[in-house]
């Protein structure tokens, strides 16, 4: 399944929906304005947050964490000992874990379980501007965790390319 993704509303504060395949609404991206950290919801269609994403406070290294229903879920962060400079790692909160790799900042990138393909992000599919596609390749994954993945490397590698 695809979904898409618009690049600049992740501003805090912006909502937007991310649309499916077909033009659906599929997922309600919430901004939390006015927080101490950076906060978003990603929402079902009726309104239910399906996950958080936040930058985590007092990383030495930049990090975010996705959460449901207040627990964590996953940790993202840049994966340590790599040359690439886009790689990264996320730390599962039952212990797995799932690399991140490609041209984040392209929007050209894959993530993956033990070399198996779980999502591909591209532009290549779109016409839009501003827009990348999250097509989530196996059925049984977890679309919301997989876009929130997506948006939670874009944002750190763009805070990281800021800082540079």
């Amino acid at each position: 399944m695809k979904y898409l993704v618009r690049d600049k509303i992740f501003a805090i504060g912006d909502d937007y929906w991310i649309e499916d395949e077909h033009g659906r609404h599929a997922f309600l991206v919430d901004g939390k304005a006015l927080r101490l950290r950076d906060t978003l919801e990603l929402k079902d269609p009726s309104g239910f947050v399906l996950v958080t994403l936040r930058q985590k406070l007092f990383s030495l290294r930049g990090a975010m964490t996705v959460e449901q229903e207040g627990k964590p879920l996953a940790t993202i962060r840049r994966k340590r000992l790599s040359l690439l400079r886009n790689h990264f790692r996320v730390s599962l909160a039952e212990g797995t874990e799932l690399d991140v790799s490609g041209r984040i900042l392209d929007r050209e990138f894959v993530v993956e379980y033990e070399g198996e393909l779980l999502a591909h992000i591209s532009r290549r599919w779109l016409t839009l501007r501003d827009t990348y596609g999250v097509d989530v390749v196996r059925e049984d994954a977890d679309a919301a965790l997989l876009i929130a993945v997506a948006v939670c490397v874009i944002r750190m590698a763009e805070r990281e390319r800021e800082e540079d």
